[in-house]
């Protein structure tokens, strides 16, 4: 769980990091933004006033016409409310001003006023004013007669008070809004991460109690995306290492029961000879066909848990070289049919006229699954007292095929037959890896296995192998 909430607390700290990065940087391009258009437009119109009202100045000749000018302009000047008048000597001393507070003869010494006396340009400047210590803007425009001479000095002067007041309540507004917008990401962020870290959480669970033995449990799946796909790939495992649990045990006890009733019979035969209990030479002989029959049947059973222990540690390997499939497949048939003659089972096989190109293969790996499979249509089969075995050509493939004469295969494990350890209903002696094995050789040679039940009754097994042209 101290994992978990690791992920919680860096998935939070990352992502509203990141969101409060990008709405502060975004807060303070506005900001600037505003700023900047509030300003600026004042700036502006400032300006344009002061424009406008320098024509009325342009036929002053003398300091004398200015001043009566300057002071009948200031008198008839309709925006005292928002703007401030003021008429500057060349000196840079205030003459006359609309506002009554500002008082004649003191200096502004502010840079628009330094620059229209100076540079004789107009000029505008905003910031705190020394007189006041108030944060005004103001734009100077300087008066110059026809021969050069600077005359005067208009100049208009407005508070920044209430755009500061307007810029500071956008500003509050926007950092509401980030605000906002942050919580939102965060709540939204902390049920994103709760409907992530919860399953998670139920799915370490889950992988515990698997780990401590608890197979075949199930989670409840709740969400149809990627969590949902992982659960459902949880649920699949634990059911097939319930699966594959059971199989052991069973594959564990069946070969116990396999190897004991053999060694039993051996160990029997071997003392009751070794004790001299048996005298007459045809129940010795007996005896000894008995020891020698479960021999090789244990032989068998080793090959087959060797062959099943190479395959699953990847050592298993073919001795590939040009193959007869007919001759090997009637070897086969050849071996057992002296056998099942003697447990009372006729074996027919039907060849094919038609000569088949040598195929690369390993011959002793296909024997070894022609004898199987014969072996098992006997020990499942053998009832119906009838094997029959064919070989044919379909296009560029060689089909074999097995079948039996017996009770055949229940439908529903029909599906499972080829499956390690399986052995199904059937109460036939075996390690249930046989088949497992003929499927992982005949998978090597490029071909295909497939177990079916055949019309009018019994087990049909298909093999088809490619033979090329």
């Amino acid at each position: 769980m101290a994992k978990v909430k690791g992920i919680r607390k860096r998935w939070m700290l990352n992502s509203i990091s990141a969101v409060l990065l990008i709405v502060l940087f975004a807060v303070a391009a506005f900001s600037a933004a505003i700023t900047s258009y509030f300003y600026s437009t004042m700036s502006i119109g400032l300006n344009s006033r002061i424009t406008s009202a320098l024509p009325y100045f342009s036929s002053v000749k003398s300091r004398s016409e200015y001043y009566q000018s300057a002071s009948n302009y200031v008198q008839n000047f309709t925006e005292k409310n928002r703007l401030e008048l003021q008429i500057i000597n060349p000196s840079g001393s205030i003459y006359e001003s609309t506002n009554d507070l500002t008082i004649s003869g003191s200096y502004p010494n502010t840079p628009d006023v330094t620059g229209a006396i100076e540079e004789r340009k107009q000029s505008s400047w905003s910031g705190t004013a020394p007189v006041t210590g108030e944060r005004i803007m103001s734009v100077s425009a300087p008066i110059v007669s026809r021969n050069g001479t600077l005359i005067g000095v208009i100049r208009m002067v407005t508070s920044l008070s209430r755009a500061d007041i307007q810029v500071v309540k956008i500003v509050a507004a926007a950092l509401a809004v980030g605000a906002t917008i942050v919580l939102l990401v965060y709540f939204s962020n902390l049920y994103f991460v709760r409907s992530i870290v919860e399953p998670v959480t139920a799915v370490t669970d889950t992988a515990k109690r698997i780990a401590a033995g608890s197979y075949g449990i199930q989670m409840e799946k709740k969400y149809d995306d990627e969590v949902g796909d992982l659960i459902d790939a949880v649920n699949d495992m634990s059911m097939k290492i319930k699966q594959s649990e059971k199989m052991k045990s069973e594959f564990i006890s069946s070969v116990s029961h396999e190897l004991r009733t053999p060694l039993t019979a051996i160990n029997g035969w071997a003392e009751t000879i070794m004790n001299g209990e048996v005298r007459d030479a045809s129940d010795v002989k007996k005896g000894m066909g008995i020891i020698v029959s479960e021999a090789r049947r244990l032989t068998n059973m080793v090959e087959e848990l060797l062959e099943f222990s190479r395959i699953e540690d990847g050592r298993f390997t073919l001795s590939v070289e040009p193959m007869d499939i007919k001759a090997e497949l009637e070897d086969a048939v050849y071996t057992y049919t002296e056998f099942f003659r003697r447990e009372g089972i006729t074996l027919t096989h039907t060849d094919c006229e038609e000569e088949f190109p040598p195929i690369p293969g390993d011959p002793e790996r296909m024997r070894q699954v022609f004898c199987n499979l014969l072996d098992n249509a006997a020990k499942h089969g053998g009832s119906g007292k009838r094997i029959d075995t064919a070989i044919r050509r379909e296009g560029d493939a060689a089909v074999i095929t097995i079948r039996d004469y017996g009770p055949g295969i229940p439908e529903e494990e029909l599906p499972h037959v080829k499956y390690k350890f399986y052995k199904g209903s059937s109460k036939a002696r075996g390690s249930g890896i046989g088949l497992a094995v003929c499927e992982e050789i005949v998978t090597r040679h490029n071909g295909r296995l497939d177990i079916g039940n055949a019309e009018g009754g019994g087990c049909i097994v298909t093999i088809l192998l490619p033979i090329g042209s």
